[in-house]
C-alpha cells in the first residue's frame, strides 16, 4: 500500500513535468524552424514548412523525454528503494 501512495503521485509529477517539457521544446523547434524559413526562403508556405518539421521533430523528442522524465527517474527511484531495504 505504501508504494501504490508513491506511485501515484509520482506519476503525476512525472506526467506534467513531460507536457510541460513538451511543450517548451516544441515551442523552440518552431522558433528555430521559422527563423529558418525566413533565412532560406524555401518554396513551401510558412505554416506548412512549420508543421513538416515539428512533425519530424515530435518522433524524436517523444522517444527522449520518456527515457529522461519515466525511465530514469523510475530507475533511479527503484535502485533507491532496493539499496533501503537491501541493507
Amino acid at each position: 500500500m505504501a508504494l501504490l501512495k508513491l506511485t501515484i503521485p509520482v506519476l503525476a509529477g512525472l506526467t506534467v513535468i513531460y507536457w510541460c517539457l513538451t511543450m517548451w521544446f516544441r515551442a523552440g523547434e518552431r522558433q528555430r524552424l521559422e527563423a529558418r524559413w525566413e533565412r532560406d526562403r524555401p518554396p513551401l508556405p510558412q505554416h506548412t514548412y512549420v508543421r513538416n518539421g515539428i512533425r519530424d521533430y515530435d518522433a524524436g523528442l517523444r522517444r527522449r523525454l520518456v527515457l529522461g522524465v519515466y525511465v530514469v527517474p523510475i530507475a533511479c527511484l527503484a535502485v533507491l528503494i532496493y539499496a533501503i531495504n537491501a541493507t
